[in-house]
Parts: C-alpha cells; sequence; structure tokens
C-alpha cells in the first residue's frame, strides 16, 4: 500500500490523493491542499503507480507486533483515479451485457420439465390484481386478527395451569407457548412453523393493519419447499395465487451509463449480474420461483398458517 507517489520529471512533480483535471492530450493539473502541479502523461501516471506499489511491498519494513494502521491500498488509489480521468468511461459496453436470454439459459428452459412461458391472459391478469386488492381490504378490516373480546381474553393474559414459573409437563391439551413479537413475512412464518408442531402460539405485530406497502415478493424454490413441508394449505394457495417466474432470465439491470475500463462499461439498460432460478429447482425436484403479492402473502398465512385470533395487531 502506498500514501503518495513522487515521480522524477523536469521541474519536480507530486501525485498524491488529491484531484486530478484532465485536459485534452493526456495531460492536466492536479490540485492539491498546497499547490497546482503539472501532471505527466496518463499511461506514465499508472505505470509509476503500479512500480511504487511493487516497491513499496517489497522494501516496507515489516512489524509485526506494531499496531497495524489503515492506508489506502493500490485499487483504492486507482478507484480514486479512474473518477477524475475522463478517458476510463469511454468507450462501448460488451455486447453480452445487453443479451436478455443467454445460451445456457435457453438450455435450462428447452428441457421438458421447465415451465414454458406464455403470455397471461386478461382475465388472469384481473384475477392477481382482484386477489390483491381483497387481500389489502381483509387487512383493513382485520379479517382474522384477535379484536375485541377476544383480546380481553386472549390465553396468553393467563398462566399457565401449573403457574407461571412452575415446570410442566407438556401435553397436547396444554402444549409449549409461544409468543412472537413482529408480524412481518418472517413473523408469520414462525408462527405457522410453529403451530404445526403442535404449539400455541400468539403473534404480536405494532402496526395498526397489514397496509398494503411493498411491491411483490419473490418466493424461491427452496422457501417454497420449505414452506410446503410446514403448510400444505399455504403453499398450494401460494402458489394458485403467485406468478411463476422461474420461466425467465432473473437478475439486476442498470437504469443508467455506468462503468469503467478497468471495472467494466455498462450502458443503460445492461444486465449487471443474471442468476438461474430455475436449473437448481429442477434438479433438486423443486417448484419453481414465484412472485405473489406482500397483501396476499399475509392474507394466506393468516388463514390457512394458524388459528384465527393469533395475530394481534
Amino acid at each position: 500500500a502506498i500514501q503518495a507517489v513522487a515521480v522524477p520529471k523536469a521541474g519536480g512533480s507530486h501525485i498524491c490523493c488529491c484531484v486530478a483535471h484532465t485536459s485534452a492530450g493526456g495531460r492536466g493539473t492536479l490540485t492539491c491542499r498546497r499547490r497546482s502541479l503539472t501532471m505527466i502523461s496518463r499511461p506514465t501516471l499508472l505505470a509509476a503507480i503500479a512500480t511504487a506499489s511493487v516497491v513499496s511491498a517489497l522494501v516496507a519494513p515489516r512489524a509485526p507486533t506494531a499496531p497495524l494502521t489503515a492506508r489506502p491500498a493500490v485499487a483504492d488509489l486507482l478507484r480514486d483515479a479512474k473518477l477524475d480521468i475522463p478517458w476510463l468511461a469511454e468507450g462501448d459496453a460488451p455486447p453480452e451485457n445487453k443479451i436478455n436470454t443467454p445460451d445456457s439459459a435457453k438450455r435450462i428452459f428447452a428441457q421438458d420439465n421447465a415451465p414454458k412461458r406464455v403470455a397471461e391472459p386478461q382475465d388472469r391478469v384481473q384475477a392477481v390484481r382482484d386477489r390483491a386488492a381483497t387481500a389489502a381490504a381483509d387487512a383493513a378490516a382485520l379479517r382474522g386478527m384477535l379484536t375485541g373480546d377476544a383480546d380481553a381474553t386472549a390465553w396468553w393474559r393467563s398462566p399457565p395451569p401449573s403457574g407461571a414459573h412452575a415446570e410442566r409437563e407438556l401435553t397436547t391439551e396444554e402444549p409449549m407457548r409461544v409468543l412472537i413479537a413482529g408480524g412481518g413475512l418472517a413473523g408469520l412464518v414462525a408462527a405457522a412453523a410453529c403451530h404445526s408442531k403442535g404449539m400455541k402460539v400468539a403473534l404480536f405485530e405494532q402496526a395498526s393493519s397489514y397496509a398494503p406497502y411493498g411491491g411483490p415478493i419473490q418466493i424461491q424454490s427452496n422457501a417454497l419447499r420449505a414452506i410446503e413441508r410446514i403448510s400444505p394449505a399455504v403453499y398450494e394457495d401460494l402458489v394458485a395465487a403467485g406468478t411463476c417466474t422461474a420461466d425467465r432470465v432473473s437478475g439486476l439491470k442498470i437504469g443508467y451509463k455506468r462503468g469503467n475500463k478497468l471495472a467494466g462499461l455498462y450502458d443503460k439498460g445492461d444486465w449487471l449480474v443474471r442468476f438461474d432460478t430455475l436449473g437448481p429447482a429442477l434438479e433438486a425436484g423443486l417448484p419453481p420461483t414465484v412472485v405473489v403479492d406482500r397483501p396476499v402473502i399475509q392474507q394466506i398465512f393468516v388463514k390457512h398458517g394458524f388459528p384465527a385470533d393469533t395475530v394481534r395487531i
């Protein structure tokens, strides 16, 4: 690691971690806290930084017992330098960044047991929208939630028959009691899992209702398998309500031109990363990935995951 590079040059130039303003022709001015100096050419600058880093690594004294101090690495210096060198951001992004379905994905989609992508009919689109609207209305009406007289006489307001601090035998009539703080998706799944094991569960959510915020949730194949083992009814309703996304390429796209010659160039709309959700699912015999609106997931768990009045808003 280096903090500064001294480059021999007529008139004496000093290169430090300050701001470089590059002009046409490969030369520019280095704005330092102390002075402005003339920089050397770009290729020489990068070569000097690389050479100095090697020399520093070879000749720097070693003190294993001395406390380590943070020093900017060469990669950090290059990262900082490229921000002020326009030519590093010039050029065309690789054409493969624009390919929506690479050949590897096409081979997976062509398998006989792979879900086939077809256009959603309008009635299916409307059904998904109606289901989301109904789920939001159910949440606003606190349907299935613990309210009113049931809240005043809830089981968790009284200690177990054997007393609050006494050891007791767990039975079907008096199973383990579980209180879950937080009624988000994780809390709902945890409550359903505990209920499936015969426990008596109460879930507490600080919000006044399950407001329909956030976008749809993508449930990956391994999560679907776990939900199926917790509650087949929840799993079947999620798959029926969801939209399969395993029949297409998933990943992240960039919304603006970005990058440089060192880290890679990306045009607006290019793929930053693609990942295959279908191949591993087919190999493991898992259901394909689906996307479900958040209010619908909440509605399904409240309906099928555990008894009514489990969730206290």
